[in-house]
C-alpha cells in the first residue's frame, strides 16, 4: 500500500485557472496523476486543456469521483476553500497556499473538528508517492520509488533530502510536506503512525524547524511507539532567540523551540540526527548499511 496517495488516486484542482494552479495541474498530470476536475466559480462548463471546470468542489467530487483536493487559492480565499473542500466530504484535501491569516487558520481548525477530512498544510509543497502521483509542486525528477518515508515542515528541505537519497540509491515511499505555519492540518505523529503502519516503508526522514514543540512531541511519540529507524534534521539551528526565520511557525519563544532541545528530545528517543542538511542522505544510508 502508499500512504495516503497512489496512482489510483482522482484530484480537483481548486483554483486551477490562475498561473500558480494551471501550472502545477499541468506537471502533477504530466507526472501520471489522474487530475480529473478543476473548480473555478463561474466556470462549470468549460475546461482547461481538457480538464472539466465546475463551480463547487461538490459538484466537481459527485461528477469525477475524486477523493482529494489540491488548493492553489490565494490567502485572502483560501480558507474558505479549505472549508469548502472539507463540508465535500473528501479524504484528503492539501493546500499549498502561503499566507493564510492564523484566524483564518483557527475557524478551520474549528470548521473540521469532527470531520473524516484530513487536511495536509497550508503553506506546504503537498504529497508525493514516487512514479505513482505527485499532488503540489514538487519537482517529480529527483525523487525514486523506494521505502523511505519522508515528513517535513520545510518544503525546500524536502527536495534536499529527497535528492540525496536519490543519489545515494534509497528510493522514498512517500514523501509529505506538512507546511511551516503556526496552525496546520497533518502533523508529525499523523505522518509517522502511517508510516510506522506501511510496510513499504522501512525507514523515515523527519525534517523540524527551530519553533513549537511538534518536534519534541514527536520524539516522544517515537520513544513510545515507532518501530522504524528515523533520521533528523532540525533547521534554523543558528536563529537568535525572537527571531523570526522563513515559516510563520518558526519563531523560538520563551526559551522553548530551540534546535537543541529538539535534538536532545530526539536523541533520547534513539533518533539519529543530521547536524547539517548535507547529512540526511549520508546518515540514513550509513542506518541502512548497519
Amino acid at each position: 500500500m502508499s500512504v495516503l496517495v497512489n496512482k489510483h488516486t482522482k484530484i480537483i484542482t481548486q483554483g486551477m485557472t490562475g498561473k500558480t494552479g494551471s501550472f502545477h495541474t499541468r506537471a502533477c498530470r504530466e507526472y501520471g496523476s489522474q487530475m480529473v476536475a478543476g473548480v473555478s466559480p463561474g466556470k462549470a462548463g468549460q475546461n482547461f486543456e481538457g480538464i472539466p471546470l465546475f463551480n463547487t468542489v461538490r459538484d466537481a467530487k459527485e461528477a469525477t469521483g475524486a477523493t482529494v483536493s489540491i488548493i492553489y487559492v490565494p490567502p485572502p480565499f483560501a480558507a474558505d476553500a479549505i472549508m469548502e473542500a472539507v463540508d465535500a466530504d473528501l479524504d484528503l484535501v492539501i493546500c499549498i497556499t502561503e499566507g493564510i491569516p492564523v484566524l483564518d487558520m483557527l475557524k478551520v481548525n474549528a470548521f473540521m473538528q469532527g470531520r473524516r477530512t484530513r487536511l495536509i498544510g497550508p503553506n506546504c509543497p503537498g504529497i508525493i508517492t514516487p512514479e505513482e502521483c505527485k499532488i503540489g509542486i514538487m519537482p517529480g525528477s529527483i525523487h525514486k520509488k523506494g521505502d523511505v518515508g519522508v515528513v517535513s515542515r520545510s518544503g525546500t528541505l524536502t527536495y534536499e533530502a529527497v535528492f540525496q537519497l536519490t543519489q545515494r540509491g534509497l528510493g522514498q515511499s512517500t514523501c509529505i510536506g506538512i507546511g511551516g505555519d503556526p496552525l496546520n492540518g497533518t502533523n508529525f505523529i499523523d505522518c509517522l503512525k502511517l508510516f510506522n503502519e506501511d510496510p513499504e516503508t522501512a525507514s523515515v526522514v523527519m525534517i523540524g524547524e527551530i519553533g513549537g514543540t511538534a518536534e519534541e512531541e514527536a520524539a516522544d511519540w517515537i520513544k513510545a511507539n515507532m518501530k522504524k529507524p528515523v533520521v533528523s534534521f532540525i533547521a534554523g539551528a543558528s536563529a537568535p532567540p525572537g527571531r523570526r526565520m522563513g515559516h510563520a511557525g518558526a519563531i523560538i519563544s520563551g526559551g522553548e523551540g530551540t534546535a537543541e532541545a529538539k535534538y536532545a528530545a530526539l536523541e533520547a528517543a534513539g533518533v539519529v540526527i543530521a547536524r547539517s542538511p548535507a547529512e540526511i542522505g549520508d546518515k540514513m544510508a550509513e542506518l541502512r548499511n548497519r
